[in-house]
């Protein structure tokens, strides 16, 4: 009788045991988990942070840029601007981007879809993006960049850079043109014909070619316009002007950007220098240039696009911005081919 009493109590004893076993290792009446528990997960951030980037937090932003074609002055703002936001917002700035391929009409299209898809600013690269973003909208903030004369650019009355008021501001790429009337001087004196060859189709284009042709017959110089009316004429009306001219000067023309090497291959045999508008022209086709920096035109697009989205300001009162440093630079090859020699103070091009 002993024996079986005293096993229940011992499987008694047991069950108890088991019992407070298992209540060590659950959930306290708090619900926290048991000390074990904690140790792990207190741990787990730290590993965790070794691995992976913690969240940056804070507002998200999307933003559409839309570039008229792919060149080195355009891709050059578009990396500044790009560079910018990413500076102050990292992961927090969605960036969209689309590029027209050289047709306007693609412009529009694309503009349409940031339209559609709400975003919380539009870069327009270049003036043909610029007129279509215009176009599209007047509530989204708008902001140019590789836009030379906005006023020419948006047909209105002035056209001088100014603000602008409503919803468009941005950066010009215009460089000093009698400063670039004076580079020609400067390096051909004995230069009485000058060229200037150009892109019909481009309003500031043409507004370049007004300005430096009035600059340049104050000094005593002829010159004669050659306008093409797009690629397919480029080469012919290149070779009259090279026919015709002591020097050519280019403005910041898209086309003639895009179009370098044929220019080239008819300046060169003719010995002809070409001065450009800006540098990336120059190191395509031309002998030298006096350029403001397109990076730069694009970073400071893209700090104004911050003030933005930040509301620190409304597009409405920005004034439109320049890249006021200015760089002489020279092309090394094609100096060479017809036998320039640059002053000291001329930086060349590399690449």
């Amino acid at each position: 009788m002993k024996k079986t009493t005293r096993l229940p109590a011992l499987l008694l004893a047991l069950t108890m045991a088991l019992s407070l076993a298992a209540c060590s290792n659950s959930p306290g009446a708090d619900g926290s988990a048991p000390a074990e528990s904690q140790a792990a997960v207190s741990a787990a951030p730290s590993q965790a942070g070794e691995n992976s980037a913690a969240p940056t937090g804070g507002e998200k932003y999307v933003v559409g840029i839309c570039q008229l074609l792919p060149h080195a002055a355009l891709n050059a703002a578009t990396d500044g601007f790009k560079d910018a936001l990413k500076e102050e917002f990292g992961d927090n700035v969605e960036i969209k981007e689309g590029n027209a391929g050289g047709d306007p009409a693609n412009c529009a299209t694309i503009i349409d879809g940031f339209v559609v898809d709400d975003v919380d600013l539009i870069l327009a690269n270049a003036t043909p993006s610029l007129t279509a973003a215009a176009s599209a909208t007047d509530t989204i903030p708008i902001l140019g960049t590789a836009v030379t004369n906005y006023g020419i650019a948006l047909n209105l009355d002035s056209t001088e850079d100014k603000v602008l008021g409503g919803n468009i501001s941005g950066t010009s790429d215009l460089a000093p043109l009698d400063q670039q009337a004076n580079m020609i001087k400067e390096l051909f004196p004995e230069a009485k014909s000058v060229g200037l060859l150009y892109c019909t189709a481009e309003p500031n284009s043409v507004y370049q070619i007004e300005t430096i042709q009035g600059f340049l017959e104050d000094m005593g110089c002829t010159c004669t316009r050659y306008g093409f009316n797009d690629v397919n004429d480029l080469a012919a009306v290149t070779q009259t002007a090279a026919d015709n001219s002591d020097v050519i000067y280019i403005p910041t023309d898209n086309t003639a950007a895009d179009n370098t090497s044929t220019i080239a291959d008819v300046i060169i045999p003719a010995k002809v220098p070409v001065i450009c508008g800006e540098e990336g022209i120059c190191g395509g086709c031309g002998v030298a240039t006096l350029s403001i920096s397109y990076y730069e035109i694009g970073h400071i697009a893209g700090e104004m696009a911050v003030q933005i989205l930040k509301g620190e300001k409304s597009v409405s009162e920005m004034a439109i911005g320049f890249d006021t440093t200015l760089d002489k630079k020279y092309n090394p090859s094609i100096c060479e081919q017809l036998g320039l020699t640059m002053p000291a103070d001329y930086v060349a091009i590399e690449g």
